[in-house]
């Protein structure tokens, strides 16, 4: 256990009946390590999610106020702390192997040596941060980056989370690849992740960062999993950074917010090339205009 995790927080979310994917999609997109379901006796259901004690309570309520602004009738019930427990141990049959898209197939590490032949794993430790590839928005985004993504390029992924998208930028066949997080807590993850894919180190530049503020490469593949707020904040960077002939892929937003999102690109000088959705959630490629 590391010494931030002797404490966990935790927030409890309240909803309707036949909600529930909903609950565990904003869980997984705000953060959360771990999650426990109640069916109310009079109807409706909630959802307890518990975060890492490395960030303060209101920025985990800050993130989960963002993802849920979209429904009126999910609100937060209560909130608080609690001992640390074993919340990581998933069970072989809660994280089966998940083909993506026509190459790639996401994997617990217990499915080391079973991996569907002629696919590409891309091994993770499910629940350890953001980013596991079981969330619609991940795949989203790995099947973007499938079309994309060519050996040889560099890439750069902003909110790296569990860091499965520089795996999967790696796998491609990236020379480099640039990942930040604004959590100093996950950097430890997210090594681990590496070292479970046998990624070589120094391909590989992985830092904190708070969005692209300092970032100064330039890369031909940008990908950020992250919501609609950061995404918009830092638009008016990305074409720098990628330059004419680069590419920005964008998820975590819902199917509702493509709208905003699509204005927002347009008066960041960027032009979509290619959209995807799976469920509630969006995504979008996109490269500078001018």
């Amino acid at each position: 256990m590391k010494k931030d995790d002797s404490y966990w927080w935790y927030i409890t979310v309240s909803a309707d009946d036949g909600q529930e994917e909903i609950l565990f999609s904003i869980a997984d997109i705000s953060g959360s390590i771990g999650t426990e379901l109640q069916e109310l006796p009079l109807g409706g259901i909630k959802l307890r999610m518990y975060y890492r004690s490395s960030e303060a309570l209101h920025v985990w309520k800050a993130r989960l106020l963002d993802a849920i602004k979209a429904w009126a009738n999910i609100k937060i019930d209560d909130f608080g702390k609690i001992e640390n427990q074993p919340w990581n141990v998933a069970s072989q049959e809660a994280f089966p192997p998940l083909p993506v898209g026509k190459t790639l197939v996401v994997l617990a590490p217990w499915h080391k040596g079973t991996e569907p032949e002629g696919l590409i794993p891309l091994y993770i430790n499910p629940g350890s941060a953001f980013g596991t590839g079981y969330h619609e928005s991940t795949q989203i985004v790995l099947e973007l980056m499938e079309e994309f993504v060519k050996p040889g390029m560099t890439t750069a992924d902003i909110g790296t989370g569990s860091g499965i998208l520089t795996i999967c930028a790696v796998k491609l066949g990236a020379e480099k690849a640039y990942a930040r997080d604004i959590d100093p807590a996950v950097i430890e993850e997210v090594n681990r992740n590496y070292e479970l894919n046998g990624l070589d180190s120094a391909k590989i530049d992985l830092a904190t960062g708070d969005l692209l503020n300092g970032f100064k490469h330039r890369v031909d593949i940008l990908t950020a999993n992250i919501l609609l707020d950061p995404l918009t904040t830092m638009l008016d960077q990305v074409p720098k950074v990628i330059g004419r002939e680069g590419m920005a892929i964008f998820s975590g937003m819902l199917l509702t917010e493509r709208d905003t999102f699509l204005e927002a690109l347009e008066k960041a000088k960027m032009l979509e090339i290619r959209e995807n959705t799976k469920g509630e959630w969006w995504g979008v490629a996109a490269k500078a205009s001018s």
